[in-house]
């Protein structure tokens, strides 16, 4: 069992910034996929931004060039720098461990962004 507890989340105007941190319990978040996700009242939840083992990279077409997923392993974190904010982008966030079959998630972290 991996737990993961994402922190980082709050209230900021249009155009602020915001870095979620999720960490991981243990040490074996360096073989996973790490995935930010987010979840929207009345909405589906979708994938933001993924990071592998490797550390390559893919965001959805509506945060690239704005949010930045990164990984420490040796701290056993992974991050999401959130920058030039809009409204839109008010969500629950959700960090997400992937290997192989196994997935874990996080208890999700609000982000309201204020036009």
């Amino acid at each position: 069992q991996v737990q993961l507890v994402e922190s980082g989340g709050g209230l900021v105007q249009a155009g602020g910034s915001l870095r979620l941190s999720c960490a991981a319990s243990g040490s074996i978040l360096s073989i996973a996929t790490m995935n930010w996700y987010r979840q929207a009242p009345g909405k589906q939840r979708e994938l933001v931004a993924i990071i592998d083992s490797g550390g390559k990279t893919n965001y959805a077409d509506s945060v690239k060039g704005r949010f930045t997923i990164s990984r420490d392993n040796a701290k056993n974190t992974v991050y999401l720098q959130m920058n030039s904010l809009r409204p839109e982008d008010t969500a629950v966030y959700y960090c997400n461990f992937h290997f192989a079959t196994i997935d874990f998630w996080g208890q999700g972290t609000q982000v309201t962004v204020s036009s």
